[in-house]
């Protein structure tokens, strides 16, 4: 094991700048989450990422902003700017559960203590400085700012939402993964520094704006003039006032960030106009590993010795070696942030990092996972990349596996060998979720579709941790192709196979599928037809959650405005706690206290002939 000096972490404190001999810092990144240096936390990597360009960088996790703001000012000013980040999930999202209910523990603070952020730390955080250092640019990123950048549904204020630019006062916006334009941006900043060390001016800093792909900015709508080429969107008045305008937006949006070559989007919001600039091409093979072979210590901050982050203790002997999903479900976030195209990890980049994990404490030769967004998507992508540059489908396999879409397995089957050869490695497991679309998919092309059995076998007969998780979500094809996923005649096929293959091997493994109730399209009938078919399944499920809305998703937009955002036809969706509630209970008919409410809703609803094939006769 290595042994680490304090100096081998960003620094957070001005002692921490001392001992490196530093009086300033180029840049201070605030976090609504601990830090931990570790590639799987956004902050760390941005951080690591500007250090490596050769910038000073601090950083401030979970400052207080209830007292007299004292870890906003320790630090003082950055030569270049103040970089915040709500954390690495939507601070709503983490902090309430979707009946609006306290969640009781913070995956990413200390011993899960839920009160070391606030609500909105992009906003909080943001306003904070702006009042304490009115001059000095601000930076958001992370994912609740990526997702906030144009109007949006928030279902926690149950309202539409502006830019989180508006609300914030900051000066920049970071979207998407965002070491390309965070590096581009640092660079711009540092060559438009004023020489006598004052500060940015409202010129300097928007013609640097101008220039950065993957960054929002705000423009004065007096005298604002469009480019040829550039997407405007339903102005945020407008949006308020018309629920379909917001929906018709959200198509957009997603359609331009599932293109290889976006247009400039724009949005009027009362005097000013909100500037999105296209996204960065996928990143190449070797800018994704540089990012990951940063000389992280893939270990909490010292200052947290002795407590337990949940979020660290979950992946700190895991592998990310791929970013984006081309999945496109309709609740998830995943391809607006990352993107639906594939950047996989080199080999020996990936073999590297299994190795610093073997040198972590505590590492007895158990990988927890070796995935990614969808576990199996690895070096996959199109055949002919010039369709690809064409093409604005959200996903590469709804309603069909494309086409052009390369489903090889092989080079999958080699990273699974290859790290299991490594002499420190007793076993590597597959904790992401599987896309068994994928491994049901024939080709025209022999081998593939022999490497893809090879694969479904290596995967269930070797990297199984006693259950394998997959999300067929729900049972009703009608409400599949609302979701955007498999019908689920595909789940049935894979769980035959998942079971022949623990047969012969004689293994006794589970496998364990995640289900959603009240998303949009899904009526109670669907839910009580669910409970019967996971019964003769014999599945009693434990993987299940409500529909939650979150900001830029295709199912949250459908809830929000009771139209399907592509089609703008109605859909109906359980809004109230008492709809919400009446559909999850059909996860649950197996519980005995479950068991009067059940059998009354399904006499209610007119389906009592569903009661005999739940709980037999008499039931």
């Amino acid at each position: 094991m290595k042994e680490y000096r304090l100096t081998d972490w960003l620094p957070t404190t001005k002692k921490e700048m001392e001992l490196r001999g530093w009086d300033e810092v180029d840049v201070i990144l605030f976090s609504g989450d601990a830090y931990v240096d570790h590639p799987s936390f956004g902050a760390a990597v941005i951080g690591r990422v500007l250090e490596a360009e050769g910038l000073r960088v601090a950083i401030v996790p979970q400052p207080n902003w209830r007292d007299d703001l004292r870890d906003f000012k320790k630090l003082g000013r950055p030569r270049l700017f103040f970089g915040i980040t709500a954390g690495c999930m939507d601070s709503m999202v983490n902090k309430y559960t979707a009946n609006k209910r306290l969640r009781g523990e913070d995956a990413y603070t200390p011993d899960g203590r839920v009160d070391m952020r606030p609500e909105y730390p992009t906003i909080v955080y943001s306003r904070t400085l702006r009042q304490l250092y009115a001059d000095t640019p601000i930076v958001l990123g992370g994912i609740e700012a990526s997702l906030r950048r144009l109007s949006h549904y928030d279902y926690w204020q149950d309202e539409v939402r502006r830019s989180v630019l508006c609300d914030s006062g900051a000066d920049l916006l970071v979207y998407g993964m965002g070491e390309k334009p965070i590096v581009e941006l640092a660079r711009n900043m540092r060559q438009a520094l004023p020489p006598d060390g004052g500060p940015f001016t409202t010129a300097l800093l928007a013609d640097v704006a101008r220039r950065v792909p993957q960054v929002a900015y705000l423009s004065a709508r007096a005298g604002w003039t469009p480019a040829e080429g550039d997407l405007a969107l339903y102005a945020h008045e407008e949006c308020l006032a018309d629920k379909l305008k917001q929906s018709a937006n959200f198509r957009h949006i997603e359609e331009e960030s599932n293109r290889y070559e976006a247009a400039r989007i724009t949005q009027v919001v009362g005097d000013n106009v909100v500037v999105v600039n296209p996204p960065y091409p996928p990143m190449s093979e070797a800018e994704l590993d540089h990012s990951f072979d940063l000389p992280y210590t893939r270990l909490p901050h010292p200052k947290y010795k002795g407590k337990r982050i949940p979020a660290y203790d979950m992946i700190k002997f895991s592998v990310n070696i791929h970013r984006g999903c081309f999945g496109g479900c309709a609740f998830c976030t995943i391809s607006a942030h990352q993107g639906k195209f594939i950047v996989s990890r080199g080999k020996a980049s990936i073999l590297r990092e299994v190795e610093a994990v073997s040198q972590l404490p505590d590492f007895k030769g158990y990988l927890t996972d070796l995935g990614g967004p969808s576990a199996n998507m690895y070096r996959m992508g199109g055949k002919d990349q010039s369709l690809c540059r064409k093409c604005k489908r959200p996903s590469c396999v709804h309603p069909q596996v494309c086409p052009n879409l390369d489903t090889d397995h092989r080079p999958l089957l080699d990273i699974y060998r290859a790290v299991d050869a490594l002499d420190a490695i007793k076993k590597s497991f597959i904790g992401s979720g599987i896309r068994y679309d994928l491994l049901l998919h024939r080709t025209k092309d022999p081998a593939i579709d022999r490497a893809t059995e090879e694969y479904t076998r290596e995967l269930i007969t070797n990297h199984v941790s006693g259950r394998l998780k997959v999300a067929p979500e729900h049972t009703a094809d009608r409400v599949l192709q609302v979701m955007r996923k498999p019908p689920f005649a595909q789940f049935e096929a894979f769980k035959r196979t998942f079971d022949r293959i623990n047969r012969e091997q004689n293994l006794r493994q589970q496998l364990i599928p995640y289900f959603i109730s009240s998303h949009p399209g899904c009526s109670e009938e669907d839910m009580a037809e669910l409970a019967v078919i996971t019964k003769r399944l014999d599945f009693h499920l434990e993987q299940v959650q409500d529909f939650t809305p979150t900001p830029m998703t295709v199912a949250t937009e459908a809830w929000y405005s009771g139209v399907h955002p592509y089609t703008l036809k109605p859909i109906f969706s359980a809004r109230t706690p008492q709809e919400k509630l009446a559909q999850r209970q059909f996860f649950f008919w197996y519980k005995p206290e479950e068991r009067k409410r059940v059998i009354g809703e399904l006499r209610r609803i007119g389906r009592a002939d569903l009661i005999e094939k739940l709980y037999g006769r008499g039931g």
